[in-house]
């Protein structure tokens, strides 16, 4: 289909699978908006990239989606949204009597509060222009749990709880609301970590990748930032207009388990 005319703002997106969601909702006809706290060429390199191979609009704005007036800013700033992908994402890893606090505040800032503040500066828009998608990246960790990740397993449960919510309040409106659960994917942060953790276990990269990196996916493959793009794609088209309120899982049977 044809996202020609749409606007979509991507959070957390000159990398990993908010950048693949971009180039797959421009490859659909999409003028892009992306996002990270940086600002950089390399960031309006990206944007001028996905505009020349694409021939939409793309820009780059630069916003700490930690800091909620920074996240109206983005909305505001882009001037339309009409798809809103909330993807920004932070994790830390620590068991809880021992998660230092700024680390618990900035995962839950970032990872879920930065949805709602995106969100509720979306929605007017989306109303005025009869028409609107919101997408928010959870993870299969919105679904279920896994030690020492408390603060982003609240965080994403919590996406998961607002994605519903919006869902409702805006069921009778031409908008929806959806949450992408993905399991681990083939992202350059996660391609970083195989080689560390080769030498951590004495493991070959396939042996690694399928018994330790996914050992809970049982797919025992990566999902990839295109396949997050083709189903955000398919989140914004006209066949998904009656799926709203709903998770949809990229994880390789994860939470079939």
């Amino acid at each position: 289909m044809s996202l020609s005319g749409k606007t979509a703002i991507i959070t957390g997106s000159n990398s990993g699978i908010g950048l693949g969601i971009a180039w797959e909702l421009a490859r659909a006809g999409a003028n892009v908006v992306l996002n990270s706290f940086t600002e950089r060429d390399e960031d309006h390199a990206l944007a001028r990239e996905i505009a020349d191979e694409t021939g939409t609009k793309a820009r780059y704005i630069k916003g700490d989606m930690s800091k909620g007036e920074e996240c109206r800013a983005l909305v505001e700033t882009a001037g339309a949204c009409d798809i809103l992908v909330n993807n920004a994402g932070i994790q830390h890893v620590a068991p809880i009597d021992q998660f230092p606090v700024d680390k618990w505040d900035a995962i839950i800032a970032i990872n879920l509060t930065s949805a709602f503040h995106t969100t509720a500066a979306a929605l007017p828009m989306m109303r005025k222009a009869g028409w609107g998608r919101v997408i928010n990246i959870a993870s299969a960790h919105g679904l279920t749990a896994s030690p020492y990740k408390s603060a982003y397993i609240a965080a994403k449960h919590g996406i998961v709880g607002m994605t519903k919510t919006v869902a409702l309040e805006t069921a009778e409106e031409p908008i929806t609301a959806n949450a992408i659960c993905p399991g681990y994917v083939l992202t350059p942060l996660v391609e970083a970590q195989i080689p560390d953790t080769m030498k951590e276990y004495d493991m070959s990269r396939e042996d690694v990748i399928k018994n330790v990196m996914l050992k809970r996916q049982p797919s025992k493959e990566f999902a990839t930032v295109e396949q997050m793009g083709g189903v955000a794609v398919f989140l914004a088209s006209d066949a998904a207009a009656q799926i709203t309120g709903t998770t949809i899982s990229v994880d390789g049977g994860w939470t079939a388990l």
